[in-house]
């Protein structure tokens, strides 16, 4: 089980809180809500090691886009990066609906 911790500058405020996927199989869940200090934290519980700099690629890429100030938790079984940016899309758009 790895821990990895990033921090992102942010613009905007996140209207709500939410979740969005299932852990198990191959999948992930992410819970995001407004942070309390206008940046985005992501924290990521992953059961596959050693993948670090494939996440914070994902991630980079993600924020990138997004200004949003969230507070992110990811749990992870296993997720493809295109399952990541899905979820993590999913994610905001059901907290701007």
């Amino acid at each position: 089980m790895e821990m990895i911790k990033l921090d992102y500058p942010a613009e905007e405020t996140v209207p709500r809180r939410v979740h969005v996927g299932v852990v198990g199989s191959g999948d992930l869940e992410v819970l995001l809500e407004p942070s309390n200090d206008g940046q985005a934290h992501v924290s990521i519980r992953t059961s596959v090691d050693g993948y670090g700099a494939i996440w914070k690629n994902v991630l980079d890429r993600f924020f990138s886009r997004y200004k949003g100030a969230a507070a992110i938790e990811i749990n992870d079984f296993g997720a493809t990066p295109g399952i990541v940016a899905l979820r993590l899309q999913q994610a905001v758009e059901e907290s701007q609906s």
